[in-house]
């Protein structure tokens, strides 16, 4: 999923690749191209900016404009193997002796790899570029769009992993994932529209 350099929204704007008509139905394609565009919004915010500012925290919040990115591509991705693979993706195992309780109260003896890669995934690291971030975005996006025209039907249901923050017994469809990761795009391309302007002043429309 190539970055179109004659974006009008900017040089680091992701663009979504398109899946020829004939092998997408309307309701994929309208899904794919509001996706498309919550990204668009999202990436827009970071044209121009140095590496070094995308890690930058503006508000009184944690969030960095790099960060951001990272997490809704590890969220995006992490829904699309959901599709795919079923509950097994999205597992919240804890270590043996730890409970949910200690994870909250930030007392556990352990904490697990997966909470550290959702704690990560809103930092800018040492070593990690705009490019780098944009490149695995666009790599998240094309793999979505791969998904999303192969899957036999948008009503197909797995159910959700067990975890704290989900109904027990609750299922998800195909349609109602891609729903879900096109509201958590754009409500980041908000805040991220925030962190811009309190950064540097600069608006992404």
């Amino acid at each position: 999923m190539p970055v179109n350099d004659n974006n009008p929204k900017g040089p680091h704007a992701v663009t979504a690749t398109t899946t020829p008509p004939s092998t997408l139905d309307a309701e994929r394609g309208d899904l794919l191209a509001a996706l498309a565009s919550a990204r668009s919004a999202l990436t827009s915010t970071i044209r121009g900016l140095s590496d070094e500012r995308l890690g930058e925290r503006p508000t009184v919040s944690e969030l960095c404009l790099g960060g951001l990115i990272k997490h809704v591509a590890s969220i995006e991705e992490g829904w699309m193997r959901f599709v795919v693979e079923g509950p097994s993706a999205m597992r919240y195992d804890l270590p043996d002796g730890v409970t949910w309780a200690d994870l909250a109260a930030g007392t556990a003896r352990e904490i697990p790899r997966w909470a550290i890669d959702h704690q990560n995934d809103f930092r800018m690291l040492p070593g990690e570029t705009l490019a780098g971030i944009l490149a695995r975005y666009e790599r998240v996006a094309a793999r979505s769009e791969e998904i999303v025209a192969a899957v036999p039907d948008l009503s197909a249901t797995h159910p959700m992993p067990e975890a704290p923050w989900h109904e027990p017994g609750a299922v998800r469809s195909v349609r109602r994932v891609l729903m879900h990761v096109i509201a958590e795009t754009a409500q980041h391309a908000g805040h991220a529209d925030i962190l811009r302007e309190t950064l540097d002043g600069q608006k992404s429309t």
